[in-house]
């Protein structure tokens, strides 16, 4: 009742049509994440023989049908197990969507909470602080610079790292997701010593010298002045007040590190 038309012996309807614009949908952000791979090329085999499957099992080919099937199960696994760095490739790129981060917002709102917590009381106490936010990858580099860490993201962690007496105090911390990944790491220093009347000092200078390098947001905490600032895509935000650091913080890390 609910048929479109009929195409040979198949009833198309308006679910059917739903359902092969769901996957066509689906195979094209695949083909787009994965071109110029030999994983694509496995991909479109295993496509083949899941259109074979479907033309014979409703031909009524009973036996050809099972043997396509069983092909296809061996493919999938070993598609699965082949070919790991392009599937999380693929897992990077589809928790990028807008979509799919509003249900990370509320594990990437605990981190900032973190970091501001730590920061106001560094603030305070007139600590000077470099924390950088970005994916390990981007800024391997910097990560081989310092002390290798792995460690979840506190503020009691963040306060102990950067306190004087440390010895892992003199450098930035890389945070990446949930996981503080190192200390005391080196920045390449930006060419940049002035914004307006403003004379830059070492950690301004570093944190916006990885900003132009880098997709990183770098939180900088001036030990002369206490004041917070945020370097960004080769820019630099001075003075940000600490009731409005955490929003700010998130809009610039959706804007550098989610866009």
């Amino acid at each position: 009742m609910n048929d479109l038309f009929q195409l040979g012996f198949l009833s198309i309807s308006w679910l059917d049509l739903l359902d092969v614009a769901i996957v066509a949908a689906a195979f094209w952000f695949v083909y787009r994440s994965l071109r110029d791979t030999l994983a694509l090329q496995v991909l479109f085999l295993l496509s083949v023989l899941l259109l074979l499957n479907f033309v014979t099992d409703a031909l009524g080919l009973q036996t050809v049908s099972w043997i396509l099937r069983r092909l296809g199960d061996v493919g999938l696994i070993a598609f699965v197990v082949l070919f790991q760095p392009e599937l999380r490739r693929l897992l990077l790129l589809f928790t990028r969507w807008r979509v799919f981060r509003l249900f990370l917002r509320s594990r990437s709102t605990e981190v900032i909470d973190i970091v501001v917590d730590a920061v106001e009381q560094m603030s305070t106490l007139h600590i000077g602080a470099l924390i950088v936010f970005s994916r390990a990858d981007h800024v391997k580099v910097t990560v081989d610079t310092g002390v290798k860490l792995n460690a979840t993201a506190s503020a009691e962690l963040l306060e102990s790292i950067f306190h004087p007496r440390s010895p892992l105090h003199d450098g930035a911390v890389v945070i990446d997701g949930q996981q503080v990944v190192a200390a005391r790491c080196v920045l390449p220093l930006s060419m940049t010593q002035r914004v307006g009347s403003r004379v830059l000092g070492t950690r301004h200078r570093a944190g916006l010298g990885l900003s132009e390098q880098a997709e990183a947001v770098v939180l900088i905490v001036s030990e002369e002045r206490g004041t917070v600032s945020l370097a960004y895509s080769g820019e630099l935000e001075m003075d940000i007040p600490l009731s409005l650091l955490g929003a700010t913080l998130q809009q610039r890390l959706t804007s550098v590190l989610a866009s």
